[in-house]
């Protein structure tokens, strides 16, 4: 098979794999080309605002597992291949060159076995770095089931590692992918949480949460992701929206993937990681999901709204962090502001703040936006629906490398 249909075939069967963003890691250069400080994996923004890019291909999609959910289970008549590592490393270095990306993802279907397939993905990555001083970014994905030796030696050559638990509960897990060991996976994450340094694993490690394939609710789900913040410290948690590739009994029975409740997921991950919320200020028992018309923060404000109004010039930098509309950036400005004068409407306006979500939830010199008397959860709720921007539901998840 010619190398160019090799990397059709293999570019496409990762695409269903999310766990990738940017990674803010620097690797020490003297000799060799590549810059970590500023790559991503596939399309994803750098803190500096730039729309990076990864080389982001299975070593290959040919696994002796049978997930129910993946395109690439052995029970499905697809087109397969697999890359020599040669091959992996010549592409890498051909589209570095031509400015196409800015490192490589790299992951796996699983050969024969677990260790067999992780010593193919460290050869492949042994080359890049040793043979042709790849200094760049690089993102693998680790096998679960792999010995700990192997995860060492991959942790020691890559800037991040992904484990991925895939579904958020073991029952989920035995059902959907009676090949994979929850304990495994847990092991893993064990492994390098205690072996990470600056040069293992720099970037830390990540993981991937299906959503939809199975029926957790998003309060089973964020449980997880805190659990795991917590335990393991992962850099971060990725939600990947269930695509109907497969048909069988024990999955659902969808058309579209369901984008919208992934997008109310990473909000509402980023509120647990840069807004000091916890799962349960967001969901409990009596409200398990999020209303996907609605950011997570707003849906929790509407169902507290005995906490609002706040006042913009005394309450404290917690307490704006809880407003919608305003983050860490215009939280700090506020409160560097209302130093030298009281803060006014206007002046927010100024300063960048989303009024249109905030505007429901704040008083400025004890003054509402509007009659106060609309101060109620049905006006907000009505309000905020009719100026939220939409979240259009498409099945484009990244760029194709080849044009139909």
């Amino acid at each position: 098979m010619e190398l160019k249909e090799k990397l059709k075939i293999l570019a496409d069967s990762a695409k269903y794999d999310a766990s990738c963003s940017s990674s803010g890691v620097k690797r020490a250069s003297e000799k060799g080309f590549g810059n970590t400080s500023y790559s991503g994996i596939c399309h994803t923004f750098s803190s500096d605002g730039r729309c990076v890019s990864l080389l982001k291909i299975l070593l290959t999609n040919c696994c002796i597992y049978d997930c129910k959910y993946c395109l690439n289970r052995k029970s499905n008549h697809i087109e397969r291949a697999i890359f020599e590592p040669e091959e992996i490393c010549k592409i890498t270095i051909n589209f570095y060159k031509r400015n196409y990306i800015e490192g490589l993802f790299l992951s796996s279907g699983v050969m024969k076995n677990a260790d067999y397939t992780m010593e193919k993905i460290i050869e492949t990555i042994t080359l890049l770095r040793q043979k042709y001083h790849f200094k760049g970014y690089i993102h693998a994905k680790s096998i679960p089931g792999a010995s700990d030796y192997l995860i060492k030696k991959l942790g020691g050559l890559v800037d991040r590692m992904s484990i991925n638990i895939e579904l958020p509960t073991q029952s989920s897990l035995k059902l959907l992918a009676p090949d994979k060991d929850n304990q495994n996976i847990s092991h893993a994450m064990a492994l390098v949480k205690e072996n990470k340094s600056k040069v293992f694993v720099p970037a830390g490690q990540s993981t991937q949460l299906i959503i939809g394939a199975s029926p957790e609710t998003d309060f089973n789900i964020l449980g997880e992701s805190e659990n795991l913040y917590q335990k393991y410290h992962l850099k971060r948690v990725f939600y990947s929206a269930y695509v109907p590739v497969n048909k069988d009994k024990l999955l659902p029975n969808i058309v579209m993937p369901p984008l919208k409740r992934e997008h109310r997921l990473y909000q509402a991950d980023f509120l647990l990681r840069f807004y000091n919320f916890k799962v349960s200020d967001l969901l409990d028992d009596s409200h398990t999901n999020f209303n996907v018309l609605l950011d997570p923060k707003a849906d929790w404000a509407i169902r507290h709204l005995n906490e609002f109004p706040k006042e913009i010039n005394s309450c404290s930098y917690q307490e704006l962090l809880k407003i919608p509309g305003i983050g860490p950036k215009g939280a700090k400005k506020i409160i560097s502001s209302r130093r030298y004068f009281e803060i006014t409407f206007e002046d927010l306006k100024k300063m960048n703040i989303s009024l249109k979500r905030a505007k429901y939830f704040i008083l400025c010199k004890g003054k509402y936006f509007m009659n106060k008397d609309f101060f109620n959860a049905s006006f907000i709720m009505n309000n905020l629906l009719l100026e939220q921007d939409e979240i259009k539901e498409s099945t484009e998840r990244q760029l194709c490398l080849f044009h139909e």
